[in-house]
């Protein structure tokens, strides 16, 4: 089957799309565990770009498991599956000339260095939210680090499943005595030479 599967070619590229939009595109990918802030970051990046006129596009892990990754589940397979997707898509955003911000725990190295085979290494900053497990819990709105201790959810990162942090990741944020607007300024003054066409 893969061999009748031939690439069509458009005719409008993404550096035009890129020229259309005065920006470059880029993945920024913030990982993390559940509860350091991802989605919080990733949502208020993505509103200070959109002020200075930034095209933008946010992906969600909550908000992409209800939909097209709604099949799988939490076991490392499907973690992998999940990750692969979602930079598969992100690498069609990118093709269209818009900064996506993908917001996902994903814990392993191995896909991570996946979706920057995917996007292209000049297309991918991954974004390290560093924040103790402590500080997390303190956080969890949806009582999820309480369940996956008394065993009532499993295959949770952190508890019972592993989180393979970033060793050299393009950026850092330790978020657990930091201001979101600090944080997202420092991501803003590292990432700003990029957007520029």
């Amino acid at each position: 089957m893969s061999k009748n599967i031939i690439k069509h070619n458009y005719s409008v590229t993404r550096q035009d799309r890129e020229k259309s939009n005065n920006q470059n595109s880029f993945l920024i990918w913030f990982t993390g565990l559940s509860g350091s802030g991802k989605s919080t970051l990733a949502n208020a990046l993505e509103l200070k770009l959109h002020e200075e006129g930034i095209r933008t596009y946010a992906l969600d892990g909550d908000n992409i498991r209800k939909g097209i990754n709604n099949d799988l589940s939490f076991s490392p397979e499907d973690r992998t599956e999940n990750i692969r997707r979602i930079a598969e898509i992100s690498n069609l955003f990118v093709d269209a000339g818009i900064v996506v911000m993908a917001a996902f725990v994903s814990p392993y190295k191995k896909d991570r260095k996946k979706i920057e085979n995917i996007v292209g290494k000049d297309n991918f900053v991954e974004i390290f939210v560093n924040t103790s497990i402590d500080e997390c819990e303190k956080r969890d709105v949806k009582g999820l680090y309480e369940k996956a201790r008394k065993g009532e959810i499993k295959d949770f990162t952190g508890i019972n499943a592993p989180y393979e942090a970033p060793e050299n990741p393009n950026i850092e944020v330790i978020t657990d005595n930091e201001t979101i607007e600090k944080s997202v300024n420092f991501i803003y003054n590292r990432i700003k030479e990029k957007l520029k066409k």
